[in-house]
């Protein structure tokens, strides 16, 4: 959440270079990055690029940057930071003016301009536009709206030098974009405007520069910001909607240290403005960012309106169809199955629950078969790639994710908006969901807006999962409602039963302690009583012992995943040491070293963030958007021209080097970045961490990402501890209530 206030780069490791725009080559309008051919003051030519807002011909500049050499254009020099400069000359003044830097001046007009009044023609464009009127086709007019524009132009300048000790020119752009040339005087009145309405600058960069101007600590604008920020922080790490107004305000006043009345007014005052909201549950108080509020609302109504408005068919026809399908396929379905079955095509909302082996995938079978036999159009969906991958897999039908099903946009801050939705809905009668456990509030109601009145829609996840990273508890709160029709499979059918990692999983998420002494099959427990050992028994594994004894080949499908980033075995620790182990360096690997991280040719790296516009291309096919958990390999790094290419499973895609924020080793990830994903091989560290990590749900969750073989490695008796850990993690959300005020009155 944290997000650093960036100072301008260090002049000891960059070069400067100073000249006259002869030539803009590219320029996009949206962000700033541009291309140009600079004159240099010694004589030379140069091309710059960068993020160079505003940039015209004619105009000087002083840059500082680093130089590259690209291998299609050549010898580049890579903007960091810049500064404008107002032409010099008569002749710069006019080619200038000419570019059409400012609207409404052509090159005939912007030689009148120079010839009347010199060099000191832009002093006469600021401060005395009356005097443009004298020349022939200029009105007062026109000569004050001229007088505007060219303001404007340069009103870049004095944002770009106030922010540069806080942030690059990237967010200075936005700053600009949002309140023009008076942005500096915006700044200076409220810092914390910029956290509140400038994506990317954060609360704690907003404190940052209001502190240096000297902003009180109970200012109104602090306290508000601050409201916002506690609220916004909880959604995001902790997963609440929404936070109890008896909590509230003495957590925020311990937050920014200031008195509890102060975080009363601010909350009182952002109620009023509508931008928080007020609910109150079991009467209890619960205060709501607005967006929480008005996504829990919506998911509320819509999914009451989805299960009314349904064209269910009777039962005695959904009874006919499974006997067709049981005498088709020549199986004979559990009863539980029936109903799921039945009550997926008598309903609008049917939601399907139950642990691995249960015989979900068999359900889902069925209902496409039932629902195509129908005459209806199915749209299959999942929260992660990885996720839809193995619906697509396990049905033989396309699954997409659920960003891709709703054909995800940008707007100019990088924030995600959906070109379906409740204008422009899906055209498809059934929407089925799978790994609803990791799907949040946000995200669902996006995904009900773009769902046509009158289709259906079916969740199917294992309510026992983690829940979803982002704010919500959706499915456990649909369940809790009980508002809708569900089923819960418990039943371990026959093909799974000889599964080890089945059996197991259903025994943790029990409360039941395995029996660890059976050494063949595909679940091992190898026991490390001193934790230190942990890391290079997992490098041994992979390294020797699996391959060894199932071939070279399954050193490919292994993943090691653990609870946390720190501690003895987490991720900071396997993959610094597995990164040698695997990939050590050598001459032919070229690396690049990024946050005290070395990124080499052949590590194995994840996505760590949704980037939904950076190309790639597969088998000549172009596309767009690498996400959260994506795993891949680095092919190469290209130190002249300062990028890395990664294989994301055949999508090849190059970061700039100032794009390796993005990216973190992968040979070790959390439990958490596993989720929804499954892999061949699993290996676990199970060692000594916080006990609010260690929970039985969290190796449930892990463990059920093993397909083939989970190898377990550690201590006994934290494995035990985490068994005996039912601890749920307690998340404050309003979805379940809101759901229940939908029920009949008589029940």
């Amino acid at each position: 959440m944290k997000l650093e206030a960036q100072a301008p780069p260090d002049r000891a490791d960059l070069s400067e270079i100073e000249g006259t725009v002869d030539r803009i080559v590219f320029k996009n309008e949206e962000n700033g990055y541009t291309v140009c051919s600079l004159a240099v003051t010694d004589g030379s030519e140069a091309t710059l690029v960068g993020i160079m807002p505003f940039l015209a011909e004619g105009e000087g500049i002083k840059a500082l940057g680093k130089w590259a050499l690209h291998a299609s254009f050549g010898r580049q020099f890579k903007v960091e930071y810049y500064e404008k400069q107002l032409p010099n000359g008569e002749a710069a003044m006019i080619k200038y003016l000419a570019s059409g830097a400012v609207k409404g001046i052509g090159p005939v007009l912007a030689k009148r301009i120079v010839d009347r009044f010199g060099a000191d023609a832009f002093d006469v464009l600021e401060h005395h536009p009356e005097w443009l009127a004298d020349i022939e086709g200029i009105t007062l007019k026109k000569a004050a709206l001229l007088s505007e524009r060219f303001k404007e132009t340069f009103g870049i300048r004095s944002v770009m030098m106030f922010c540069r000790e806080f942030f690059g020119p990237a967010t200075a752009v936005k700053v600009y974009r949002r309140w023009g040339g008076g942005a500096v005087d915006v700044i200076r009145e409220n810092p914390y405007a910029l956290c509140e309405q400038i994506n990317g600058v954060s609360f704690e960069t907003a404190d940052k520069i209001a502190e240096k101007l000297g902003t009180d600590k109970s200012s109104p604008y602090r306290v508000r910001a601050g409201v916002i920020y506690f609220l916004s922080y909880n959604a995001a790490q902790n997963g609440h909607t929404f936070v109890p107004a008896d909590k509230l305000s003495p957590a925020v006043a311990r937050f920014l240290s200031v008195e509890k009345e102060d975080v009363d007014n601010a909350v009182a005052a952002l109620l009023a403005e509508g931008k928080l909201v007020s609910a109150r549950f079991r009467k209890r108080e619960a205060i709501y960012l607005k967006k929480y509020y008005e996504a829990e609302q919506y998911t509320a109504a819509k999914l009451d309106q989805l299960d009314r408005l349904c064209d269910g068919i009777p039962l005695h026809d959904a009874d006919r169809f499974i006997r067709q399908l049981e005498a088709e396929f020549d199986i004979t379905y559990a009863s539980l199955q029936r109903k799921a079955i039945s009550d997926s095509i008598r309903y609008g909302v049917m939601v399907l629950t139950g642990g691995p082996g249960t015989g979900k995938t068999t359900v889902i079978r069925a209902v496409i078969t039932v629902f195509q036999r129908m005459g209806l159009h199915i749209a299959l969906a999942a929260p992660t790639g990885r996720a839809a991958k193995r619906m697509s897999e396990a049905t033989s039908h396309e699954a997409k994710t659920v960003h891709r099903l709703l054909e995800t946009d940008f707007s100019n801050d990088n924030e995600p908006k959906f070109r379906r939705n409740e204008n422009d809905t899906l055209e498809e009668d059934v929407i089925i969901v799978d790994e609803m456990s990791m799907v949040d509030t946000l995200l669902f109601a996006s995904l009900l807006k773009a769902i046509k009145p009158g289709a259906r829609l079916i969740l199917i996840g294992d309510s026992d999962q983690l829940p979803p990273v982002g704010a919500g508890y959706v499915l456990n709160d649909i369940l809790e409602s009980d508002r809708f029709h569900s089923v819960r499979l418990k039943e371990i059918f026959r093909q799974a039963e000889s599964s080890r990692i089945v059996r197991n999983a259903h025994a943790i998420n029990n409360g039941e302690y395995p029996d660890l002494s059976i050494k063949d099959g595909d679940f091992f427990f190898l026991v490390r009583e001193d934790e230190r050992t942990i890391p290079t028994t997992v490098s041994d594994l992979i390294v020797s012992r699996l391959p060894k004894k199932y071939g070279e080949d399954i050193r490919r499908g292994i993943q090691v995943i653990t609870p946390s980033h720190k501690g003895v075995a987490g991720t900071e620790c396997l993959n610094a040491l597995l990164q040698t182990a695997l990939n050590p360096p050598a001459p032919n690997k070229r690396e690049k070293k990024v946050r005290d991280v070395v990124f080499r040719e052949g590590d194995k790296v994840m996505q760590t963030k949704n980037n939904y516009d950076i190309p790639w291309e597969r088998e000549g096919k172009e596309g767009v958007g690498i996400f959260n958990g994506d795993i891949g390999r680095i092919l190469s790094v290209n130190p002249k021209e300062e990028t890395v290419t990664v294989d994301f499973e055949g999508r090849i895609t190059v970061y700039d080097y100032s794009q390796l924020d993005e990216i973190e080793h992968a040979y070790a990830i959390t439990i958490h970045k596993s989720q929804g994903s499954e892999y061949p091989v699993v290996i676990l560290p199970i060692y000594s961490y916080s006990p609010r990590l260690l929970t039985r749900n969290l190796l449930y969750t892990a463990v059920t990402r093993a397909k083939d073989m989970a190898v377990l490695v550690g201590v006994p008796a934290i494995f035990g501890a985490m068994i005996a850990n039912n601890r749920q993690e307690k998340r404050y959300t309003g979805l379940s209530y809101l759901l229940r005020s939908y029920l009949p009155e008589e029940e």
